[in-house]
Order: C-alpha cells, then sequence, then structure tokens
C-alpha cells in the first residue's frame, strides 16, 4: 500500500494495491477533479513531483508528449508504484454530497430535437430525493452491472425532478430503447451524484460557456444557478451543433440574453447547409474570434471528446490559466471508451 500526498493541502491518503489516486481519493473523502474515467478526457490531470505510477488498465490518451515531459498524470489511470506526491487541484464544493443509489421514477419522456429525447425523473415512493451540484452527471445502472453516465440538466429542485438529455447513438442499445421502448411509469436504477463540472462562486471574473450538442445539459444547470443566485458576471454562453435544429433549447437560451444584460447567446452551426441563418463555424473557433484574450475569464465546456480536445490546449494559448477551465466530457460510458480505446491504439477486438 502506498501513501499519496497533495502538496498544495498536505492531505494525504492511502491507495491499495491496483487502485488508481482517483478511486483512492474517492474513498478517503477528498474531491479530485474528473469526468469519463477512463483515461481520454484530461479533466483528471495533475503533476507528478515524487514518485513513480504506471497504467495498467488504460493508457493515458489524453496526455501527449509535453504533458508527459512535463510529469503531467491522469489520477482515473494512474496506480502508485511508489509513495507519489503529487500538485493536484481540489474541489472542495463536492466534498458534502454523498454519492449513493437510488430508484427514480419515469415522470416525463418527451421530444426536444430528431435524435434527443428529454426525461424527467422522480424518486420512487419511499426514496429520498438525490442531492447534486448543478453540472454533476449520474449514471444509469444497467441490470448486466454496466452504466449510462448522464449529466444532469437542471440544479436539485424541491420535489427531487432530475431532467436528463439523452442523444440517440445509432446502434447504441441503451438509447435506442430509452428513445423506442422507454415510458413514463417506468423505473429505473441510478447512482450519484457523479463529477466536479460544477459552479465556481469564487469569482468575480466573466465566464463563457461552451456547449456541444447535449454538453448543453450541464451548462444550462450551472447558467441557471448562476442565474438564479442574481450574478452581474458578465456570462457568454456558446452552443455548438451541425445543424440549427440540434439547438433544441435554442429559444431557453435567447430568453436568457433577452432578460439578462449581462448575458450573450451565440449558437454556432457547423454544416452551412444546415444553419438556417445561424453563424457557421466550429464552436471553439467563435469563442476565439469574439475573445482572443480569455487571460481573465473562467471558462466551462462540455460535450464530446473531440470538442474538448479541439478548445483545451487553444484556450491556454489564448491566456486561460488552466486553474480557470473547467470542463466535462461525458460522451461515452467507459465500457464503450474501452472500444474506442483499442481501436486508437490499433488493437482488435471481437464483436
Amino acid at each position: 500500500m502506498f501513501q499519496v500526498t497533495l502538496k498544495s493541502s498536505g492531505r494525504q491518503f492511502p491507495v491499495a494495491a491496483g487502485e488508481t489516486v482517483l478511486e483512492a481519493a474517492q474513498r478517503a473523502g477528498i474531491a479530485l477533479p474528473y469526468s469519463c474515467r477512463a483515461g481520454v478526457c484530461g479533466s483528471c490531470k495533475a503533476t507528478l513531483l515524487e514518485g513513480r505510477c504506471e497504467y495498467p488498465r488504460n493508457p493515458p490518451l489524453a496526455l501527449n508528449a509535453d504533458a508527459r515531459a512535463q510529469h503531467a498524470v491522469l489520477l482515473c489511470q494512474a496506480v502508485p508504484a511508489s509513495d507519489l506526491l503529487l500538485e493536484a487541484r481540489e474541489i472542495t464544493s463536492v466534498h458534502d454530497v454523498a454519492r449513493r443509489q437510488l430508484g427514480v421514477v419515469v415522470a416525463e419522456k418527451w421530444q426536444l430535437a430528431p435524435a434527443v429525447i428529454g426525461l424527467r425523473l422522480r424518486p420512487e415512493q419511499g426514496e429520498s430525493r438525490l442531492n447534486w451540484l448543478p453540472g454533476q452527471y449520474l449514471d444509469v445502472l444497467l441490470a448486466d452491472g454496466r452504466h449510462r453516465p448522464f449529466s444532469i440538466a437542471n440544479g436539485p429542485q424541491a420535489d427531487g425532478t432530475i431532467e436528463l438529455h439523452v442523444r440517440h447513438v445509432a446502434g447504441g442499445g441503451f438509447t435506442s430503447w430509452v428513445s423506442d421502448s422507454l415510458k413514463a411509469g417506468d423505473r429505473l436504477r441510478i447512482e450519484g451524484p457523479l463529477g466536479t463540472f460544477v459552479p465556481r462562486e469564487d469569482s468575480e471574473r466573466p465566464m463563457v460557456f461552451m456547449a456541444g450538442g447535449t454538453g448543453f445539459a450541464p451548462v444550462k444547470a450551472i447558467v441557471e444557478h448562476f442565474l438564479a443566485l442574481g450574478t452581474r458576471r458578465p456570462m457568454r454562453v456558446y452552443w455548438g451543433a451541425r445543424s440549427a435544429g440540434d439547438i433544441y433549447l435554442r429559444p431557453l437560451a435567447e430568453r436568457w440574453a433577452r432578460e439578462r444584460p449581462n448575458l450573450q447567446f451565440h449558437a454556432v452551426v457547423s454544416d452551412p447547409e444546415q444553419s438556417a441563418g445561424l453563424r457557421c463555424g466550429l464552436v471553439h473557433e467563435a469563442v476565439l474570434e469574439d475573445q482572443p484574450d480569455l487571460s481573465g475569464h473562467d471558462l466551462y465546456m462540455s460535450g464530446p471528446p473531440a470538442m474538448i480536445d479541439a478548445g483545451h490546449q487553444l484556450f491556454l494559448d489564448a491566456g486561460l490559466p488552466e486553474s480557470h477551465l473547467y470542463y466535462d466530457s461525458f460522451d461515452y460510458a467507459p465500457d464503450v471508451l474501452a472500444q474506442i480505446i483499442a481501436a486508437r491504439a490499433g488493437i482488435n477486438e471481437s464483436p
């Protein structure tokens, strides 16, 4: 058993044989940043100051050669091979939010877009409501032991209502079932809250929010949280998608902009033939066109891994301190990610 020490706070915790640093930290009640839990998104990146770690589960795909040269490690995959001294950010706001399982009932199902289903879930009778912070996500637990992660699209409600935006993935068994068969009154088992993509209220810096596709769900929850607080901080919300129809809650975002003089909304469509008059291009490029200097901002981004990868380094190059960049990459479940990782590594797996 090895010991991990966090330099900034001096906190220490043990790591059992074969356990990742992130798993051990969570067991010790220490909240470190993470999202995909598969080594792809880079949310859990930290700096290794002393010691050695290995990656027996998945290769750290989110670390390029420069990051490795600067002793960066991915905590969700790093297994200590010695005692470690790490420089890592702790997320103090999520310390007291208990993670648990509960049964829920589908209270409402509706079509948000041709490929996106909206769900409202409520706790089953006798279950206490889930507590979470805006921007966190939950796992839907499947009967075979697998799980499917979905960001929560609203903040905590008095009646425990949870809103999800489920994108139908072609060939995806669970999302196809949600689209075709799930109905109001059906029951699901969930676990949460998960993730550290949450509002940072200890800042007066202007905020930029960038969402891709259904990555709008957690952005919606965080923006609504700040609006409810009555913040006067400038907010720019960018939502990128392939077509205008994929900006499925555009009227809501446009209402935010009409009602709040400190909020601007920008819809960005990548396919010019399906733009319906909206701004065309890639959403991260639109952010940089409008804010070439991000040094004085906080930036929240949520969406598919390709979007996160495209924006991450460019935003840092535009002056954004990494400590002011918060992101969530939630597009794939871990078992689906395993197939992607194998493909990237050139490993052929049987169907």
